[in-house]
């Protein structure tokens, strides 16, 4: 199976399933002499694991720490690959026994069994959401990296079931006092109140995510495939729930002219950012603004009709222990791939001068 591995100097391929023994991340490329430590990958683990009573979140009780197998001697990096271990605490597969022969609307079980001509059952396996745990792990070592040049990324919860948020002057203060990781605590409560009548309506809610970059130098990204934007893009469409990414001013500039949407330039700087901190492919120095769509998670208690591996016409409810909503969980997943991407375009510009 290919297409598990991101990156082309700091590369991270990520390996495991929902329900086997363990899941995890090997990190190629990391410079040596960085300083990291399984706490350091915990703070980040903490804001993504399920099992922690926030509302709408699966009950699946995971602990999720981190095991460094490899690449760190004496709390800092060799330059070796990084080797990282999540074992499955919490896995129950005989609840998805009834689903072994019936494809679950929404979720990638038929067109795996159409890929591979047999698929995991398991919660979905490697397509599981659970296997974003390995990319906020391996984040965590890419922050690090970003981290000695100066740069930040904060991801928040900027929408979820119709409700958006006024986001304001954004920290990761602000971001984390929030269970919802949600910088407005007056639209948190109603958010917390749709999520309750969703799933006592047995249903669940989509979403949007909003990241900021702060302290990106210019001169980041790679003509003409590489482009900056293009990978970022990339990375976070390689979430399962993510349906659309938005850079700058996305899809509100269709409806605008160029006049309104140039950045004009001063002796001081640019004069605006509706590029979203990246033009021509190449940051620009300014704050990068992605916003990204989430849909509404598939497992859900209502009746819908599917078929099963021999063509039948079948009727399910999907029961078990499943998120209403994929955020807030997904936000640190988002920002880990972020800084996934910025590490490698790091160490890539470096490569050339």
């Amino acid at each position: 199976m290919s297409g598990n591995a991101i990156g082309s100097i700091f590369r991270v391929t990520t390996w495991g399933e929902s329900h086997g023994k363990a899941i995890g991340a090997v990190v190629d490329g990391c410079p040596p002499a960085i300083p990291l430590a399984e706490a350091d990958i915990r703070r980040a683990m903490d804001r993504r694991r399920p099992g922690t009573g926030t509302e709408g979140t699966s009950p699946r009780r995971e602990t999720d720490e981190v095991e460094i197998l490899s690449g760190v001697f004496e709390g800092r990096t060799t330059g070796t690959p990084i080797s990282l271990l999540i074992r499955n605490r919490d896995a129950d597969p005989a609840a998805y026994e009834k689903y072994r022969d019936v494809f679950r609307p929404g979720h990638g079980d038929y067109t795996y069994f159409r890929k591979y001509g047999l698929r995991d059952h398991r919660g979905g396996g490697r397509a599981s959401g659970r296997e974003t745990a390995a990319r906020v792990a391996a984040g965590a070592v890419a922050a690090a990296v970003t981290r000695r040049e100066g740069i930040e990324v904060l991801a928040w919860t900027a929408a979820l079931g119709g409700i958006a948020v006024d986001s304001g002057e954004v920290s990761r203060e602000r971001i984390d006092a929030d269970p919802l990781l949600c910088p407005d605590p007056a639209a948190s409560l109603r958010i917390r109140e749709r999520i309750r009548d969703a799933a006592g309506s047995g249903d669940s809610l989509g979403g949007i995510v909003e990241i900021t970059v702060r302290g990106c130098p210019a001169g980041l990204g790679e003509p003409v495939f590489d482009k900056a934007d293009a990978v970022i893009a990339g990375a976070l469409m390689g979430i399962g729930a993510i349906k659309g990414v938005e850079i700058g001013d996305g899809f509100a500039a269709a409806a605008k002219t160029g006049s309104e949407v140039n950045d004009g330039m001063a002796p001081e700087g640019f004069l605006s950012n509706h590029a979203g901190g990246i033009l021509g492919g190449i940051t620009t120095g300014q704050e990068i603004r992605i916003r990204v769509a989430c849909k509404p998670l598939p497992s859900i208690a209502r009746a819908q009709r599917t078929v099963d591996a021999a063509g039948r016409a079948v009727e399910i409810t999907v029961g078990g222990r499943h998120d209403v909503s994929v955020l807030p969980r997904v936000v640190p997943v988002c920002e880990a791939m972020v800084q996934i991407v910025l590490a490698d375009l790091l160490l890539r510009q470096k490569a050339v001068r």
